[in-house]
């Protein structure tokens, strides 16, 4: 089965819209709470052999951030261009992989900006010139 990790989707339509579309593709949603951020992904999705992250004083984030376990190829488009299309596009989303499923959703966040950031940037660049 599928699943959506959902972070900070605080506008109560807005995750209706994400759970409702997930739902229609037989996705199981989970709201992962801000003291879950040290978890490994895995953990987080209940996927086997994945053990909770040490307990501490870690920084949250505020960013709306989607990821997203089991969804592929079109039914992946399918998803993620109904969030569009009804105004509930998340800016900050990843597909699980076997080299992020080790890492917490702390991290996951931290690469995702660097990666928005760099894509944002090089759009700018690209229409200056």
């Amino acid at each position: 089965m599928a699943k959506v990790l959902l972070y900070n989707i605080r506008d109560s339509e807005k995750a209706l819209c994400i759970r409702l579309t997930a739902a229609r593709l037989g996705a199981a949603v989970r709201t992962v709470e801000p003291g879950e951020l040290t978890h490994p992904i895995g953990y987080l999705l209940g996927l086997p052999g994945f053990l909770p992250g040490l307990p501490g004083a870690a920084e949250a984030f505020t960013d709306e951030m989607l990821v997203l376990e089991g969804l592929r190829g079109a039914e992946l488009n399918r998803f993620l261009d109904a969030l569009r299309s009804r105004g509930a596009a998340v800016p900050l989303k990843a597909v699980v992989t076997e080299h992020n499923l080790n890492w917490s959703s702390l991290r996951l966040h931290r690469e995702l900006k660097e990666e928005h950031w760099r894509l944002s940037a090089g759009k700018k660049s690209a229409h200056n010139t």
